[in-house]
């Protein structure tokens, strides 16, 4: 069987960022991302933080915060300008997490599993874009992947699924999910 080659950031069409430039977005994005993750824990536990979801909570927060101080060393490593909207993400993930956790805890798992699918799906499609030369930005990325996918399944084994309005709920977060990634990269 023979496998499909990667389609890498020199495989661009014209006016597409070149390595150099899509890398320090890859980099700006995810530090931005990182960084609304823990905001959204943290909101989650200021509501939850005496429940009984919170030691699950702050197991994630503690990975995300360790994602965090590594793109907090990338961005000077490779001296890129972190997103002017952190002041906004600083604001709008408490915001998020809080909110939907005062909805409940289901709604507050609801809220991980939409971020997360998000996320899993922002860091594979860098992950498939870097080249051979990327190999260390390639397998950082994936190991913080699949800790975001180790969130999603754990929202989901702590009832998301059946939070009131799931589908509308995590179709909102996804949508602004979304749009924060694409923002971010730009702005």
């Amino acid at each position: 069987m023979t496998s499909t080659p990667r389609k890498t950031m020199e495989d661009g069409m014209p006016g597409d960022p070149n390595r150099e430039q899509a890398i320090e977005r890859m980099i700006r994005v995810d530090h931005a991302g990182e960084y609304g993750a823990v905001r959204i824990y943290e909101g989650q536990l200021a509501v939850l933080g005496k429940s009984a979801k919170a030691p699950v909570i702050e197991h994630m927060v503690q990975q995300e915060r360790e994602h965090l101080g590594t793109f907090d060393k990338l961005v000077a490593d490779y001296r890129v300008r972190p997103t002017a909207m952190l002041p906004i993400w600083h604001v709008a993930g408490f915001a998020l997490g809080a909110g939907t956790a005062l909805l409940g805890e289901r709604a507050a798992m609801a809220c991980t599993v939409a971020v997360e699918e998000v996320i899993d799906e922002h860091y594979a499609g860098q992950v498939a874009k870097l080249g051979d030369e990327d190999g260390d930005l390639r397998h950082t990325f994936e190991k913080f992947r699949l800790e975001e996918v180790e969130h999603r399944d754990t929202g989901l084994e702590h009832g998301a699924e059946k939070a009131p309005g799931y589908e509308a709920l995590t179709g909102l977060v996804k949508a602004g999910s979304r749009f924060a990634i694409w923002l971010s990269e730009r702005v």
